[in-house]
């Protein structure tokens, strides 16, 4: 039997990195860059105002008169009043040059270009707020409330580098330095079929000994909300040549490809036996639960990662969880690709199978007044049937049991994954 290190190494191992592609910068977010951006012209590009007031000479404004409190070595600023005549307003985005005489005074808004000669912003504050003349309360030095050109950044710096996770402050930093596309490595195609005669799609009135198709649309779902691009083919039917062409379609579009109901039974055995024409598939026992039947192989001409998960909705979840997911982080360039773990004390008593790893269904909350992580098990652990799924719906963690640990009881603290993190 493999562990479940053992398993996912391997599955890991085999994850594929999409070719780079040069997208919108609007579409960019969550994917890593490949590229190095760097600047071409300094950012901001021109002086600017950085706090609504009034552009002026520092000197002007009694900005040199500086005084030095001997009982201390810090430097003050004497207080001032000096009149000034306001001579014009310049508003952000405006572009029309303007320059500043000795002794004059710009009314400037948040961002707008300085006038020339001036080197500081009287802040509205600090001023009688004068419209025709302004009267500073206080002297501000040179370079004050000012934005000079290159602060941000200055020509050839790098603004984004290779590798980096783009996130809400890189697409800002793409959009400041005027670049509309950037290369990244896409989401990776991953392609979800449902496998078994008992099946049919949701549009349908299921009849004696069928059932809806859950596992294409949860695993669908899970699949977005780890990153990947997701099509779902749904429950794929016919005889088996009918069968390798669907699958080897998805092979073509596809970085992943995850077949559930391809573990377990008669006809996943004869599934299995098709699939070879494709590439060897290694099925094997892991040790965990639920899901302890698990498949891989990697197939096609692209050798592309296939995923054979178990028919129960609640086992090709946990099973998508713990080695699917981490495989699309992987693909992604994500530097974390397991879900955040936490150590939580338990609610209740909770049963794990011996030389398992259990995956347990369960609610985690935080205590008020410590803060504590506390977390309840559910579903089959503490004696539900094993395959409801109305119990992982409840969830937004799993509780990770070790397998030498078969209870747990209240009190005991254990590792936790967030499934769920609002």
């Amino acid at each position: 039997m493999r562990s479940v290190e053992q398993h996912l190494a391997l599955v890991t191992e085999a994850a594929i990195t999409p070719e780079p592609v040069r997208i919108a910068i609007a579409e960019a977010l969550g994917l890593m860059c490949a590229e190095e951006v760097q600047a071409a012209k300094p950012l901001p590009g021109f002086a600017q105002a950085a706090i609504d007031g009034y552009a002026v000479r520092a000197v002007d404004v009694g900005g040199m008169n500086a005084i030095t409190n001997r009982n201390s070595d810090e430097t003050q600023l004497a207080p001032v009043e000096k009149s000034l005549p306001v001579v014009g307003e310049v508003s952000a985005g405006s572009q029309k040059p303007l320059r500043l005489q000795p002794k004059q005074a710009v009314r400037v808004h948040t961002g707008a270009p300085l006038p020339s000669l001036a080197d500081a912003v009287l802040p509205l504050e600090w001023s009688d707020r004068g419209v025709k003349r302004v009267t500073a309360t206080r002297p501000v030095r040179s370079g004050e409330f000012v934005r000079k050109i290159g602060d941000d950044i200055q020509p050839g710096d790098v603004a984004v580098t290779a590798g980096s996770v783009l996130g809400a402050a890189h697409i800002g930093l793409l959009a400041a330095v005027g670049r509309s596309k950037v290369l990244v490595y896409p989401r990776p195609r991953l392609s979800i079929i449902s496998i078994g005669a008992e099946l049919v799609d949701i549009d349908r009135d299921p009849g004696l000994g069928q059932v809806y198709d859950v596992n294409s649309y949860a695993l669908a779902a899970a699949a977005r909300e780890a990153g990947a691009q997701v099509h779902r083919v749904g429950v794929a039917e016919g005889e088996p040549r009918r069968l390798l062409e669907i699958i080897e379609g998805q092979l073509l579009r596809s970085e992943i490809v995850v077949i559930t109901g391809a573990v377990g039974g008669a006809s996943a055995a004869r599934f299995r036996e098709l699939l070879r024409d494709l590439g060897p598939v290694d099925t094997t026992r892991v040790a965990m639960h639920p899901g302890s039947v698990q498949g891989f192989g990697l197939l096609g001409e692209n050798q592309v990662p296939t995923f054979l998960l178990p028919a129960n909705p609640v086992s090709a979840l946990v099973s998508f969880e713990v080695f699917v997911r981490p495989v699309v982080r992987a693909s992604l360039g994500k530097r974390a690709i397991q879900r955040k773990r936490v150590r939580a004390r338990a609610l209740n008593p909770i049963s794990s199978k011996d030389n398992r790893r259990g995956f347990v269904r369960a609610r985690l909350m935080r205590d008020a007044e410590t803060q504590d992580y506390l977390v309840e098990g559910l579903g089959a652990a503490t004696g539900a049937p094993a395959h409801l799924l109305a119990g992982l719906a409840d969830a937004n963690a799993l509780m990770v049991i070790p397998e030498a640990v078969t209870e747990v009881r209240p009190g005991d603290v254990v590792d936790v994954l967030f499934l769920s993190q609002s």
